[in-house]
């Protein structure tokens, strides 16, 4: 009975650590996705003839 909390803590710390990484992981990956949104948008607005800002 003495191994129980161990496993038990280390499945936890595994659990948490993945969700930890992947929360981190699409934080970053959304940032990134709008910084790359805004550019576009910004390439289009310069290259567009005519468009009002």
């Amino acid at each position: 009975m003495d191994w129980v909390p161990i496993v038990f803590i280390v499945f936890k710390v595994l659990v948490f650590g993945t969700g930890m990484f992947f929360a981190i992981k699409w934080h970053y990956d959304q940032g990134k996705k709008a910084k790359e949104d805004a550019s576009k948008r910004q390439g289009l607005m310069e290259r567009t003839p005519g468009a009002s800002e």
